[in-house]
């Protein structure tokens, strides 16, 4: 199956949706790579194609399985790493780390772990607040020029970060987080991505599943989300509210409730007139088909007023540390 392109920025051509592959790795529970192996072949069977990875997920195994599938499935992906961030993201405890020497360490075991010469979209994870941003950008710029990144991205930026980046080397894309419960990002970096040409790709866009109705009122031990403040037991209960309303008007519409959150991110992208694409992840293919029929899924004023609303009453932070995310630091 192929679906058609857009233009996400600077010229990258990439799938409407994306796949986020950190579900794959063992953040939210046990997983095998047999299984999360099928499901990125199955991804790229419904014309998924634009696959994130990470060098911090799984300490690198996460990009050593997409890069099975890329032995496998040659000029078939547009992949998306990242670097910038060390430690262990499962329990928060980490750091950043946005030096010279570092970018282009990093990219080098980007590149082997992938089994690729040139990695499509090389993202800045975090920016390391200890370096100027113009030398992290700057380091990265160099390795477009070597021909090892064909294009670069930022995650979790400020506005002012990115306009900084950006007059270093166009910026292709922003990725942070955007959804129905997650909108601090309207504020200032939508605006400056759209001002700049600039695509965005928001990750957890169906709220680490909890927009999608598959979380219960209790995170399992070992599950990342046990570090975020809205999923603390007595904030996901008052959240309820949300994922109420997303199930509501997914049955006034007859899809689903994850169909409903993706197409509201879509919904914003023509709302803010920039490219967005979302990287839902999962591990299981039929939900990958799922996530797909967002794309056909059209929100009327009605639901849209109603999503809006719900998205006042969110109890809780995105992020344990204010400062890792872009909110935090405008």
């Amino acid at each position: 199956m192929s679906l058609d392109k857009i233009d996400l920025g600077d010229g990258l051509r990439t799938s409407p949706q994306g796949f986020g592959a950190m579900a794959l790795t063992a953040v939210y529970g046990g997983t095998d790579d047999d299984s999360a192996l099928a499901t990125l072949e199955h991804a790229l069977d419904v014309g998924v194609t634009f696959l994130d990875t990470a060098n911090v997920y799984g300490n690198g195994s996460n990009e050593e399985l997409v890069g099975r599938l890329l032995a496998r499935r040659p000029g078939e992906a547009q992949v998306a790493t990242k670097f910038g961030v060390s430690g262990d993201i499962r329990t928060g405890r980490r750091t950043t780390r946005g030096d010279a020497a570092y970018v282009r360490e990093c990219a080098d075991e980007s590149l082997r772990r992938l089994g690729t010469d040139v990695i499509d979209l090389y993202y800045l994870h975090r920016v390391d607040t200890r370096v100027e941003i113009e030398e992290t950008v700057g380091a990265m710029a160099e390795l477009v020029a070597e021909g090892k990144v064909r294009h670069l991205g930022l995650s979790e930026v400020t506005a002012d970060e990115l306009r900084r980046a950006h007059a270093v080397h166009p910026i292709t894309a922003v990725q942070s987080e955007w959804s129905i419960w997650s909108r601090d990002v309207e504020t200032h970096v939508v605006p400056a991505a759209a001002e700049l040409g600039v695509g965005f790709v928001p990750y957890s866009p169906l709220g680490r599943g909890f927009l999608a109705g598959s979380v219960g009122t209790q995170i399992p031990e070992g599950d990342m989300r046990r570090t975020f403040p809205r999923f603390d037991a007595d904030n996901l209960d008052a959240n309820q509210v949300v994922v109420e309303t997303v199930r509501r008007v997914a049955g006034d519409l007859g899809v689903t409730p994850a169909q409903v959150a993706l197409a509201w991110v879509h919904a914003q992208g023509e709302r803010w007139g920039l490219p967005v694409v979302p990287i839902p992840g999962t591990r299981k293919a039929a939900r990958v088909d799922e996530n797909l029929g967002a794309l056909s899924v059209r929100l009327d004023t009605d639901a849209m007023a109603a999503l809006d609303e719900v998205s006042d009453a969110v109890v809780g932070g995105r992020s344990a540390d204010p400062l890792w995310v872009s909110s935090g630091r405008e």
